[in-house]
C-alpha cells in the first residue's frame, strides 16, 4: 500500500499567505470576471490611492483618487460615445464615498453645464448652470434643484431675480422684461405670479413698449394691501404642501 506524506499548515501560515496574496500598492491592470478594469494603487486588497476604472457594461471610465475601495478626493469621469468610441468628459471634481461631493463642474451635454456645489451625487449648495437654450442660472440649490437665492438669464434678455422653492419660483423676486421696458415686484407661488406691482424700467430703451401707460395705484395703503394678500397665498400654498405630504 503506498504512503503519502500530507502537509499540515498551521493557522498561523494560512493567514500569512492569506496576506502575502492580498492587493497592495502599485499593481498591474486587473481583470475582473465581468469585463471591468483596474489599473492603479491598492491597500489591504482594495482599491486606494490613484487608479483607473473602466466599467465595460456602462462604458464609463473613471480617472482618480480612490479611498477604501470608493471613489474620493479628485476625479474625472467620462462615458464612451457609440458613434465616436471615444470616452467624453461628464464630471470634473470633488468625490467622497464613491458619489460626487464638494466642488465639480458636470457636462449634461455640450450646451448644458452646470458648475458649482455637490452633495452625495445632487446639485446643492451655490452653483451655475448654461441651459440648452441658452438660459443661464445662478444661486442655490438643494436636492438637485433651485432652492434659495438664485437669479435666471432668459436668452431673451428677461430674467428674474429672487426666491425659489424645489425648481420653481416661490416667494418674493423681481422679473423685469427688456422688450417691454418693466419690471414686476411681488411674490411667487410655484412659479406663478400672485401679488405684486408692475412698473417702468428703462422704457425708453425697450425694444417693444407698451401702447398704453400703466395706471397709477390709489389705494390709500397699498403695502399693507399687498402684505395682507401675500400673507394669504403664503398660507394657502402651505396648507396645500401639507396636503401634498399627507398622501404620501
Amino acid at each position: 500500500m503506498p504512503f503519502f506524506k500530507t502537509t499540515q499548515l498551521t493557522p498561523q501560515y494560512t493567514k500569512l499567505l492569506d496576506v502575502n496574496s492580498q492587493k497592495c500598492g502599485l499593481r498591474h491592470t486587473f481583470f475582473e470576471t465581468n469585463g471591468d478594469e483596474y489599473n492603479g494603487e491598492w491597500q489591504n486588497n482594495k482599491k486606494h490611492g490613484i487608479g483607473t476604472q473602466i466599467w465595460k457594461k456602462s462604458g464609463t471610465f473613471y480617472n482618480g483618487d480612490w479611498k477604501f475601495g470608493k471613489r474620493d478626493g479628485y476625479g474625472r469621469y467620462s462615458a464612451l460615445v457609440p458613434k465616436t468610441k471615444n470616452y467624453e468628459l461628464k464630471y470634473d471634481g470633488n468625490w467622497k464615498n464613491g458619489k460626487k461631493h464638494g466642488y465639480g463642474t458636470y457636462f449634461y451635454n455640450k450646451s448644458t453645464v452646470y458648475e458649482g456645489d455637490w452633495s452625495e451625487d445632487n446639485r446643492s449648495g451655490s452653483g451655475k448652470i448654461h441651459y440648452e437654450n441658452g438660459d443661464i442660472y445662478e444661486g442655490r440649490w438643494m436636492r438637485d434643484k433651485c432652492h434659495g437665492q438664485g437669479i435666471i438669464q432668459h436668452v431673451n434678455g428677461n430674467s428674474y431675480e429672487g426666491l425659489w422653492q424645489d425648481g420653481k419660483k416661490n416667494g418674493n423676486g423681481k422679473f423685469y422684461y427688456l422688450e417691454k421696458g418693466q419690471i414686476y415686484e411681488g411674490f411667487w407661488v410655484d412659479g406663478v405670479a400672485k401679488c405684486g406691482t408692475l412698473s417702468y424700467v428703462g422704457k425708453d430703451d425697450a425694444l417693444t413698449p407698451i401702447k398704453h401707460p400703466i395706471p397709477k395705484v390709489e389705494l390709500v395703503d397699498m403695502e399693507l394691501v399687498l402684505r395682507k394678500t401675500q400673507a394669504a397665498h403664503l398660507d394657502q400654498h402651505i396648507k396645500e404642501e401639507r396636503k401634498k405630504r399627507g398622501k404620501n
